[in-house]
C-alpha cells in the first residue's frame, strides 16, 4: 500500500475535481469549507503529452482563488516531476 507524504500550506499539491479535471496549484490556506489556492493551472491532454493550461481563463492568471472543498474529491501532494514543471510554467523558474 503507498501512503503519500501529507501536503501542507506552501505546497504544490493536485487536486481532482468532482467534474473530473485535474488542477496543480499552490496551497496557500485551508479553510473548513474551500482550498486558497495561488496560480492553479488545469492538465490537459495534448499530442506531446500531459500539459497544463489557465484554470480560468477570465481572470488574472496570478491570483489567489477559492476552490469550494465540496467540489474536490481528493488532494495530494503533487508529484516531483509535475510540479518542478507547474513551478517553471508559472515563475518562469526552472527547478
Amino acid at each position: 500500500m503507498l501512503i503519500e507524504t501529507p501536503y501542507k500550506v506552501g505546497d504544490t499539491v493536485s487536486l481532482k475535481l468532482t467534474s473530473g479535471e485535474e488542477v496543480i496549484a499552490r496551497l496557500e490556506e485551508e479553510k473548513d469549507d474551500a482550498y486558497v489556492l495561488h496560480k492553479p493551472m488545469a492538465l490537459v491532454a495534448g499530442q506531446q503529452g500531459i500539459g497544463m493550461a489557465p484554470f480560468m481563463f477570465s481572470v488574472a492568471h496570478d491570483g489567489k482563488y477559492n476552490l469550494q472543498s465540496r467540489a474536490v474529491t481528493c488532494i495530494a501532494k503533487t508529484a516531483k516531476e509535475l510540479a518542478s514543471q507547474y513551478v517553471e510554467q508559472t515563475t518562469g523558474i526552472k527547478v
